[in-house]
């Protein structure tokens, strides 16, 4: 867990879809979802080099060779009813304890220099209960167990950012205030949804983050900076903005996908962003499910991270591959060239053990693991067989 310095924009010139609510990705995707093939483990081209800077911050780790970051990227965080009884079972029936359930991902977690999750879900209101489909509101304790898990930061725009209308979206980032990380998707004021610099081991940084819908809620009139909706134009802007407030490379995190395979609309945006030459890395959301990893005009792309802490399968999604998932590792590399390398992803797969816990379980390890029971392990090789059939190229070696 990383020690971040973060530039807020004030400083600067300004210049699958049932599973988790209903809604439409798009109506210009047409046609079936057709299976695709990993694209071939090129060398990522570099990104282009960083404006000169002239602040710095201590680093965190002591990594001999070049200046670089290790991020670690999960997948949704769906709170449903089932997780946030077992929270109050932890907690002895006073309140909600989600901390045993990342016990397992939080060496890998703590391991990195800055780990995103993805909050699907906002925080139920003051004075409100946590209710869950279609319309969710999670005890606030789910961040602070994300913070206790090793989380510098999490994506927050989803289909399902307005399900408590405002007063979820304020509920959200005041816990990420008070538990000290940091989200982008949500805003209480038009500057909070707008790009800031992020600085890790030296190295300036954006991390954005944008949702195909709203499950089709609207914010007030006038408030629709209150999120921000995938728009390969928009996109690029506020990439390109944060490149002149002195960011070195870009991060994108983007709520999309319908199933294992890469839809359309994933294509069109993946495609349009990466061409820009401002976006460097693009981590994908919403599938419930592991989707492929690409290269896509040379640049990472994580299409889709499947689920991090959920109880599916829904009615809706009778699949038992929900409850796979996986932490994706990148190292971002200065280059000699004084730009970056943004190295091949290395995937930790992971599994919800719903009957054990409702615990995240990383998969390999828990294998290996005599304290479990064979059944439990079985459900891992299992698990692990269907992430192998779409990222296995990546996933981290034994």
């Amino acid at each position: 867990m990383a020690r971040v310095r973060s530039i807020p924009i004030a400083l600067v010139a300004l210049g699958f879809v049932a599973a988790c609510g209903g809604g439409s990705q798009s109506s210009e995707v047409t046609g079936p979802l057709a299976p695709v093939e990993l694209a071939p483990v090129d060398s990522p081209a570099p990104t282009v080099p960083p404006e000169p800077t002239t602040t710095s911050a201590a680093p965190t780790t002591t990594v001999p060779g070049p200046p670089r970051i290790r991020f670690a990227f999960s997948g949704d965080i769906l709170i449903h009813s089932q997780l946030w009884t077992r929270a109050q079972q932890n907690a002895g029936g006073s309140g909600y304890d989600f901390t045993p359930m990342f016990a397992a991902v939080k060496p890998l977690l703590e391991g990195v220099d800055f780990a995103i999750c993805h909050l699907e879900v906002p925080v139920a209101p003051t004075g409100e209960g946590p209710t869950t489909f279609p319309l969710y509101g999670s005890p606030k304790e789910i961040v602070d167990a994300v913070a206790w898990a090793g989380y510098d930061r999490c994506s927050t725009a989803s289909n399902h950012t307005l399900d408590k209308d405002i007063p979820g979206i304020e509920a959200t980032t005041a816990a990420f205030d008070e538990v000290g990380i940091t989200q982008v998707g949500m805003a209480r004021t038009p500057a909070e949804i707008e790009p800031t610099v992020l600085e890790v081991n030296g190295i300036k940084f954006t991390h954005l983050a944008y949702t195909y819908s709203y499950n089709g809620r609207q914010p007030p009139r006038g408030e629709e900076w209150r999120s921000a909706l995938i728009d390969s134009n928009r996109i690029i802007a506020d990439a390109r903005k944060a490149r002149e407030m002195g960011a070195e490379f870009v991060v994108v995190s983007m709520h999309w996908g319908g199933s294992t395979a890469v839809n359309d609309y994933q294509r069109k945006h993946s495609k349009a962003i990466t061409a820009s030459g401002v976006v460097d890395l693009v981590v994908g959301h919403h599938a419930h499910m592991v989707q492929p990893i690409e290269q896509v005009n040379g640049i990472w792309t994580v299409f889709g991270l499947g689920n991090s802490l959920s109880f599916h399968p829904t009615s809706g999604v009778p699949s038992a591959n929900t409850q796979d998932g996986m932490i994706a590792t990148v190292n971002v590399v200065r280059n000699e060239a004084g730009g970056f390398t943004i190295e091949q992803p290395v995937v930790h797969p992971t599994w919800v053990d719903k009957n054990d816990g409702m615990v995240i379980r990383l998969v390999k390890p828990g294998m290996l693991d005599n304290t479990l029971s064979e059944g439990v392990r079985k459900q891992l090789e299992i698990s692990l067989r269907r992430t192998t059939s779409v990222v296995g190229p990546y996933i981290v070696p034994d």
